[in-house]
């Protein structure tokens, strides 16, 4: 069954057009006020529909937005855990420039979205068939997304900057990291040197999260 309730989270209008233009095309009924420019209010369209007992069936989400004025949630990544706190069987999209699988696969196996579609030439079937494939309860990972064989740009990961990310993926807060490093006379140890390493290496690799950074490493067998 087709869904009958989206909510639209997606900072440029044009995008937006194209979307709803897609749900248009699906047979989907679309109400202007479940299109959203920021996280926080659609987590609060969220939190309002369930309030009423008519709750959103699909959110589609970018990953980065503007951040022209200040939110609690600053990206689609924030978005999706903190609607699946409170709503978890919600089916959810990600519609992004990002177009890397190890990124993708960070929401679809870590946060437990539903489909993940690169803004691309030819996104608007993309995104129909990704909608398609969600009501029948399946995930779908675009054709469109970048594939590591030779693809993704390469780095050479140091053992200092494996052990962080090692620490990272175990579940250890990045400012407890030099407690370990300390602990197992590593150095550097000390928090600035720990946090510009992996603004380095993120930004080497356009990575933007170290959530995505350690989907990376581990897509890679890098830890």
């Amino acid at each position: 069954m087709m869904f009958k309730k989206v909510l639209i989270a997606e900072d440029h209008e044009s995008i937006s057009i194209s979307v709803q233009k897609t749900l248009t095309d699906l047979g989907i009924h679309y109400d202007a006020r479940d299109y959203v420019y920021y996280c926080d209010d659609a987590l609060s369209r969220i939190k309002k529909a369930l309030s009423e007992n008519q709750p959103y069936q699909l959110l589609i989400t970018d990953i980065s937005f503007d951040t022209d004025i200040p939110q609690e949630l600053i990206s689609g990544l924030d978005l999706i855990k903190a609607v699946k706190a409170i709503q978890p069987d919600i089916k959810t999209l990600v519609f992004s420039i990002e177009n890397r699988m190890a990124v993708a696969s960070t929401f679809i196996n870590e946060l437990g979205a539903d489909a993940f579609v690169p803004k691309a030439r030819g996104d608007a079937k993309d995104l129909r068939i990704a909608i398609e494939s969600i009501t029948k309860n399946a995930v779908y990972f675009s054709p469109n997304l970048r594939q590591r064989n030779g693809m993704q740009q390469k780095f050479d990961f140091t053992a200092y900057d494996k052990t962080i990310i090692q620490l990272l993926a175990q579940g250890t807060a990045q400012k407890d990291i030099p407690v370990y490093l300390q602990k197992s006379n590593i150095r550097p140890a000390g928090l600035s040197s720990v946090e510009k390493r992996l603004h380095a290496i993120k930004s080497t690799l356009n990575i933007s999260s170290n959530e995505q950074l350690v989907a990376y490493c581990k897509d890679l067998k890098v830890i």
